[in-house]
């Protein structure tokens, strides 16, 4: 027997989930506040995005429906919150850093397990399209800084003032106290991350930010680190994360959350244990902050859990595109 079918056949004992995941065509089951979507066919094509992002999903939506592949609609759909300058936390528009200066991060990763990446990027306003052109046109996976923005203009992209007079006077509200406090619950979003099933089954992810408001200068959350804001193995499924990336980072969240899933967890569980692996821990100062995470499966299961409410997601499945509320840790 091959290693991975013998761990996968190992973990569905050991959980329990057996023989009721063949034999139920569809169901919702409840088992200490996890939510287990058991699905008997595959469900193709999918789109589910961090936060309040209809127009970004069905931009993706859009791109499957006219054959795209997942690669192409999750970009395509980071480009919408890229180019929406009222967001002020993905691409132009995006609160700069303590400086005055928008720098953005951004990752793509397809079904055969590339990965490409930018961080601190100045003037481009679709990184998101920049990072996949690092994947496919060099022999990197991550470019950082005035490389990373030559290379966009070498490969066509334009330079662009990506600080907006609404971010700049937020900017100088800000250094009137210059607190560095991040904010708990942004109730629209922050970074993007989305995940999407082609209908070939193959499954793609992409991550957009321009990270934490006034960060120090050169800052890298965990938004394009691959297996911490995003992870994709076309083989079991993808995570996405949002929220504080130096803890997202420290457990390697979307890495963690792939591997659950192997092993025999629902994307619901898997995101659970996720944001368990941080709030647990002996040090952890949780309820300053917020984690969310998002993922799905080979068979187009999903899941969505957060730290603190008023996280959400939009999942577009079956024709329809709808914005859901994640459940959460810190119930009080």
């Amino acid at each position: 027997m091959k290693r991975r079918k013998f761990i996968q056949k190992a973990s569905l004992s050991t959980i329990g989930v057996v023989a009721a995941v063949n034999a139920v065509g569809c169901e919702t089951k409840k088992e200490e506040n996890s939510t287990a979507l058991v699905l008997k066919d595959p469900v193709r094509p999918l789109v589910i995005a961090t936060w309040n992002t209809p127009l970004a999903v069905n931009a993706a939506a859009e791109a499957l429906a006219k054959g795209g592949s997942a690669l192409d609609a999750v970009e395509y759909g980071c480009r919408v919150e890229e180019a929406n300058e009222k967001g002020q936390s993905v691409g132009k528009g995006g609160l700069p850093d303590r400086d005055g200066n928008v720098t953005l991060d951004a990752c793509i990763m397809d079904s055969k397990g590339n990965y490409g990446a930018v961080v601190c990027v100045e003037n481009i306003m679709h990184v998101i399209s920049v990072a996949r052109k690092v994947m496919e046109e060099t022999p990197h996976v991550l470019l950082a800084g005035k490389g990373a923005e030559q290379f966009a203009v070498s490969q066509g992209f334009e330079r662009e003032n990506l600080l907006t007079e609404a971010s700049k006077k937020a900017w100088e509200k800000w250094k009137v106290k210059s607190e560095y406090k991040p904010i708990i619950n942004i109730e629209n979003h922050d970074t993007i991350g989305m995940l999407a099933i082609d209908k070939d089954g193959n499954i793609s992810g992409a991550c957009t930010t321009s990270g934490l408001a006034y960060k120090l200068a050169g800052r890298v959350g965990d938004s394009a680190i691959i297996g911490s804001g995003l992870f994709i193995d076309n083989e079991v499924g993808g995570a996405t994360a949002t929220g504080l990336g130096e803890e997202v980072l420290k457990t390697v969240g979307s890495f963690l959350i792939v591997e659950l899933m192997r092993q025999g967890r629902t994307p619901q569980q898997a995101c659970e244990e996720a944001i368990g692996r941080i709030v647990n821990k002996p040090d952890s100062n949780f309820k300053n902050f917020q984690v969310g995470y998002i993922a799905v499966n080979k068979q187009g299961e999903y899941g969505a859990y957060s730290i603190h409410e008023h996280f959400s997601y939009n999942l577009y499945k079956d024709g329809e595109n709808k914005n859901h509320k994640s459940d959460f840790y810190n119930k009080k």
